[in-house]
């Protein structure tokens, strides 16, 4: 959590208010606290879920909210004032997912000609309203925590929960998807087989899914702080892949995030 943000989120016997809201995502990462089966009873004891479109027909109140999880990137002008909105409101606000941290698969049309695109895919494009650039959540107000993904792990999420109703800093370390290879007793697949793969510059939280099954990873969890990424797309060249894959290969899920956004411009 962001600094001073050590302390239950409410007082003695009081219950954690919950808000959680989308911008622009598909909403697969607010899905995973639904996922919570076991967990979710003993959620509710502890949390009051105030906002919640995909779990509940409640109407938000408009009162103040302890945690507010937010998907998806801004992506209209109307989602950046409801995002303000809500951040005033929030005494914690966590982003969730690679839309919210990094601009999402949305952003891969920045930097291009959106009314030339709208042209393009839409029969009525003078309906459709969007702003030019699709970015995360930090762009437009403050964070106080992150959790990554595409879609994002439960377990980060219930630790996450867990952490604010305990006073504490959530254990999430940060860490490359290659720790989690090792952990797990995995065959490195870029040494061995020669795969593409941005494990070691990736954050982890997804177990090492795509390198168990033989691939490279995708860097759905975005860059890890202080990762070498321009290290590791020399290393790309070195093997012979051309400029085009390696721009391609950095301009995924996570593409926006600034680390891997430098190196695939580069």
């Amino acid at each position: 959590m962001g600094a001073g943000s050590e302390g239950s989120a409410s007082g003695a016997g009081a219950k954690v208010r919950l808000g959680v809201f989308k911008l622009a995502s598909c909403d697969g990462c607010q899905l995973q606290l639904l996922s919570c089966e076991d967990e979710l009873l003993a959620l509710t004891e502890h949390v009051e879920i105030v906002s919640f479109a995909e779990a509940t027909s409640r109407p938000d109140d408009g009162g103040p909210l302890d945690l507010t999880l937010v998907e998806g990137s801004v992506s209209t002008e109307a989602q950046r004032e409801h995002l303000q909105e809500v951040r005033a409101r929030s005494r914690f606000l966590v982003t969730i997912g690679a839309c919210a941290t990094a601009g999402g698969i949305q952003a891969l049309r920045n930097g291009r000609d959106v009314g030339e695109l709208l042209r393009v895919v839409y029969a009525q494009p003078a309906y459709v309203d969007t702003l030019a650039e699709s970015t995360p959540v930090a762009d437009h107000v403050p964070v106080d925590f992150s959790l990554r993904g595409c879609p994002i792990d439960k377990g980060q999420l219930l630790e996450l929960i867990g952490a604010l109703l305990a006073g504490r800093k959530p254990a999430i370390r940060d860490e490359s998807v290659c720790m989690e290879c090792k952990r797990s007793g995995q065959v490195c697949v870029m040494v061995a087989k020669g795969e593409a793969c941005l494990g070691p510059v990736t954050h982890a939280g997804c177990g090492a899914l795509c390198p168990t099954f033989g691939r490279g990873c995708y860097g759905c969890f975005g860059p890890k702080e202080g990762a070498q990424v321009a290290a590791l797309g020399a290393r790309f060249e070195a093997e012979g892949m051309d400029a085009e894959t390696r721009r391609r290969r950095f301009k995924l899920f996570t593409g926006w995030a600034p680390a891997f956004r430098e190196e695939s411009e580069r």
